[in-house]
Formats: structure tokens, C-alpha cells, sequence
């Protein structure tokens, strides 16, 4: 065989993904077209957790479909993030303010500590994810969906040649996602008819509710100010980005979270997390 010539595996795993993308070109007016996506994607990188859900301004998400998401940390991962997770997740937030359709690793939209956050230690190492990277597809009228594929319950992260490659399948999953939508497969599943059926996001009143709450966290004690710095800070944003949000210095929010940190009785990120928690669960 020649340097020119490709090698067996790369024809095998060619031919996967080509016979792949038939089955969910096939299926596109169907629920089942989730499936067939995400199975396309594993004969290109091995995936170990999906979750696709439908995203619209202003409302929660809205569950679509998951695969390969243990028992164990099954309701965590998908009911308490369609619950109230998403006030703080990067990327429904980075979709809240605009964030073009495309692909995207969790590090390109995270804040610069939320790795060091009590979110990301409770909602992805806890629940057995350490990364996971999101595909994003405009549908029109402010919808978006969202495919996010999970990694981490191995130990194992993406590579970067493994990035690349599902960056490069994004115009393919794109095109195959609105057609989706367009020839009404999407609402089948809305409708409770797919092949992993979940429980739908909460309602538009209770979804107004927990964002009223989130806001108001500690304005019984905090100044407005505190409260903003309060958000940034559960939200993953060091002191130096918080600072570059709202146009202060980095020493102006450190005084801040010292002092909201007084008047709530609390000397740490993740009491202040925890605190935040029962807020909301009140």
C-alpha cells in the first residue's frame, strides 16, 4: 500500500459513517432519527453519554433524547438540569445571550473558573462527566437545538483529532437537524413518541419562577451589586472575570464577595453554592 492510498481502517470507518448518515437521512420525519444520528457519530469518535435537548429563549430547555447516561446519575444529569441546572450552565446561558450555531468544546465557553467551580464539581464530576462538547443548530424563531456528547465516565477525554472530527461533521448534523425539525420528527418527540422518551423541561410558569428566584438569591441581605457578583461567582467567573463583566476591578469585587460572603454567614464558593440550592428548593 501506498503513502497515497488509504488503510482498511479508515475505509471501515468511512463506510461507517457513510452508512450511518443514510439511516438518519431515512429517518428524519421519525423520533427515531436521534438515535441514528448519535449511532452515525460513535463510528467516528466513541461517545459515551448524549444528551439533545430543544432550546428557546427565555423558557427552559426542553428534553429530546439521551443515551448512555448511567442509572445512577440519570436524574441528576437531566432532571435537576431541566429543572433548574440550566440558570447555571455555560453554554443554555452562552445560547441565552446569542451564541452562534456551530460546535463547541466546554472549555471554549466556560468562564475562566469554572473548573474550580461547585457547579461543574456537582454537576459534571459527581455525575460521573468531565467534559462534554455541544452541537448547535438554529432552527428560527429564537429555537435552537442542542446535541451535547458526554465524556468522562472512563476517564477518557476527547482528543484533539477527535474535536476535529466532530467539527467537521457539524454541517452534516446541522442540515440533518432542521430537516428534523422541518419534516416533524422534532415534535414527535415533544409529543412523548421517541425512543428514549423523558420528561418534558418545567413549565413556562414554574420556569419564570425559578428565574425570578435565582435573581432575587439574597436580596434580603445583599445589595444589588452583591447579588451580581453572588451570580457571576455560582456561575464559574473568577474575580478578575467578574470584574471584566461589570467594568470594576478585580480588588472592587473581592471587597464585594467578602462582603456578601459576611452577610450570608459563609466563608466558601461551594457554601455559597449550597446556599443557592436551597433557595431555589424552597
Amino acid at each position: 500500500m501506498t503513502e497515497s492510498q488509504p488503510s482498511s481502517t479508515t475505509l471501515a470507518a468511512l463506510h461507517a459513517w457513510h452508512a450511518g448518515l443514510a439511516r438518519a437521512m431515512a429517518s428524519v420525519a421519525e423520533p427515531s432519527f436521534c438515535e441514528r444520528l448519535i449511532d452515525a457519530l460513535r463510528s467516528l469518535v466513541p461517545i459515551e453519554s448524549v444528551l439533545l435537548g430543544l432550546e428557546c429563549k427565555g423558557l427552559a430547555p426542553r428534553p429530546l433524547y439521551q443515551c448512555g447516561i448511567p442509572t445512577e446519575y440519570r436524574e441528576a444529569l437531566i432532571e435537576r438540569y431541566y429543572a433548574r441546572g440550566y440558570l447555571l450552565d455555560p453554554f443554555c446561558l452562552a445560547m441565552e445571550n446569542g451564541l452562534a450555531e456551530g460546535f463547541y468544546h466546554l472549555s471554549e465557553i466556560a468562564p475562566d473558573d469554572f473548573f474550580s467551580s461547585e457547579y461543574y464539581r456537582t454537576n459534571y464530576l459527581k455525575c460521573g462527566s468531565v467534559e462534554d462538547a455541544h452541537f448547535i443548530v438554529n432552527l428560527g424563531g429564537q429555537r435552537k437545538v442542542s446535541l451535547c456528547v458526554y465524556q468522562g465516565r472512563s476517564g477518557a477525554r476527547f482528543s484533539q483529532d477527535e474535536l476535529a472530527l466532530l467539527r467537521t461533521a457539524h454541517p452534516l448534523v446541522r442540515e440533518l437537524v432542521r430537516q428534523f425539525d422541518e419534516r416533524g420528527g422534532l415534535i414527535r418527540c415533544l409529543d412523548g413518541h421517541g425512543s428514549a422518551p423523558m420528561r418534558a423541561g418545567a413549565p413556562a410558569g414554574l420556569n419564570q419562577q425559578i428565574r425570578e428566584a435565582f435573581m432575587n438569591f439574597g436580596s434580603d441581605r445583599l445589595t444589588e451589586r452583591e447579588r451580581e457578583i453572588a451570580h457571576l461567582l455560582l456561575r464559574g467567573h473568577s474575580a478578575k472575570s467578574s470584574a471584566k463583566v461589570l467594568e470594576i476591578s478585580p480588588e472592587t469585587v473581592r471587597m464585594h464577595r467578602k462582603n456578601l460572603y459576611t452577610k450570608l454567614e459563609i466563608s466558601s464558593q461551594a457554601e455559597l453554592f449550597a446556599l443557592f440550592i436551597d433557595w431555589l428548593t424552597a
